[in-house]
């Protein structure tokens, strides 16, 4: 049996973990002005460097905006946020969304997927296309969520890089975190065959160039999960 490599988080994780809890539970409301580093760094009892390199990256997550010779100050996150602040919301939930951040991400997947399929409908050839059918395969014969999870990212991921369009599948490895914890608790629910038929029926669609059809597939069997009969809200 195999066991993961344990390690312990920097004074630097810790730092930013701590902020991060007492932003995220009103502790430091939006719009607080933090203390200048050298305060926060000796109640803390860490290093300049550490509360330096700490505050830069929650800055880079929406946590946090620095102004030159005013202060650093709470931002509103959920308006500036990236996908990173969305993982840190997670964690702090304890892994897990709220019913609001999962509509909002399957919300956001209609128009990404949907984006995804014109552009392979219009400018992908056919070898490109049917190279999506071995994910299909697999993931009918998969049984596991997890694993079924992580192929229909796959999927989705492959069929957004056939279309040409350059950025379109880095947004995609953006959101794999968030998405694929959907996707498990998808395939949990209502078992990992119907992913398969998801996929299936997209690549059907894609395949026969029928652009209409593919939208209408992925906006109503996603709608299915905001409002309809496979909702995935804990």
């Amino acid at each position: 049996m195999l066991f993961k490599k344990l390690s312990a988080p920097s004074l630097k994780e810790l730092f930013v973990a701590e902020l991060e809890g007492m932003i995220l539970s009103g502790k430091l409301e939006i719009g607080a002005k933090l203390p200048p580093e050298r305060e926060l760094a000796e109640s803390m009892q860490v290093s300049r460097a550490v509360v330096n390199s700490g505050l830069d990256e929650m800055e880079k997550k929406g946590f946090l905006v620095v102004k030159p010779r005013i202060g650093t100050f709470v931002a509103d996150y959920r308006k500036y946020g990236t996908a990173d602040t969305l993982v840190s919301i997670m964690q702090y939930n304890g892994g897990m969304l709220r019913d609001k951040e999962v509509r909002s991400i399957l919300e956001v997947r209609i128009m990404f997927m949907n984006l995804a399929a014109t552009l392979a409908i219009d400018n992908a050839d056919d070898a490109s296309i049917a190279g999506l059918e071995q994910y299909v395969t697999a993931l009918k014969a998969c049984e596991d969520p997890e694993e079924a999870a992580s192929l229909i990212f796959d999927f989705s991921h492959e069929l957004s890089f056939i279309g040409g369009n350059s950025l379109l599948p880095l947004f995609f490895a953006s959101f794999k975190d968030l998405v694929t914890n959907l996707w498990v608790r998808f395939a949990s629910k209502y078992g990992a065959a119907a992913l398969a038929e998801s996929a299936e029926q997209i690549f059907i669609h894609v395949r026969d160039r029928d652009k209409d059809a593919a939208i209408r597939y992925i906006t109503d069997s996603t709608n299915e999960s905001i409002d309809g009969c496979r909702q995935i809200y804990m």
